[in-house]
């Protein structure tokens, strides 16, 4: 598949050299990579100690969930791993997804251990705190982590596909109506919270006994 013209990240030109001794290449880049994951997972089991508003919570782990997307997907994977993936939109009005994986160049091995172990680990906790939530009938807190689920588990099939060489169309017309519906449902949620007269405080995520 033809990349667009005005394709202005320069992919695989970044600076390649393996730090000596084993020392990370992007030291920030990867602190960043882990620092998003784990602050939205602390929060998530955490934030039931330090407040009992279910909207307040819910804001700042998507935010912090948003945050960790973004950065994972425009940042870390093509510098600690040389892997992009992407979206542009053709004259036709079509949605095309491409998956880039960087040729030529070295990798640092420590970083990409760290990426990847960071990229698979994170929505199994997120696979774990759904299972809990949902037999514990918390409804709310699962659909936080439906939207925790889809935001990591996205990046992690983005990078396996750039992986794998894959760079097919992403048949991706169900996963984007299942993102939009999250998201709907949880915008509707906070909306009927902010506006109820009561305060609920007994929705406190069950997390921390079954972690």
């Amino acid at each position: 598949m033809a990349l667009v013209a005005d394709d202005t990240l320069a992919f695989g030109e970044e600076d390649s050299q393996i730090g000596q001794n084993g020392i990370l290449t992007h030291p920030y880049v990867t602190l960043f990579h882990v620092a998003f994951k784990v602050a939205a997972i602390v929060s998530y089991m955490l934030c039931g100690w330090f407040s009992n508003s279910f909207i307040t919570s819910f804001v700042v782990i998507v935010i912090l969930l948003s945050m960790d997307f973004w950065t994972v997907k425009n940042i870390t994977g093509r510098l600690m791993v040389g892997l992009r993936w992407w979206n542009y939109v053709d004259d036709e009005g079509k949605s095309h997804w491409v998956y880039e994986s960087k040729q030529g160049g070295k990798i640092n091995e420590r970083e990409s251990r760290i990426f990847w172990t960071a990229l698979i680990i994170s929505p199994l906790l997120w696979s774990l705190f759904f299972l809990v939530s949902l037999f514990s009938f918390n409804i709310k807190w699962t659909l936080l982590v439906l939207i925790a689920l889809t935001l990591n588990g996205a990046n992690l099939h983005g990078y396996l596909r750039c992986r794998m060489g894959n760079n097919q169309g992403f048949g991706s017309m169900t996963s984007d109506f299942f993102r939009k519906q999250v998201m709907q449902n949880a915008i509707n949620i906070v909306t009927r919270q902010a506006t109820s007269p009561t305060t609920n405080t007994g929705n406190q995520p069950n997390t921390t006994q079954g972690v």
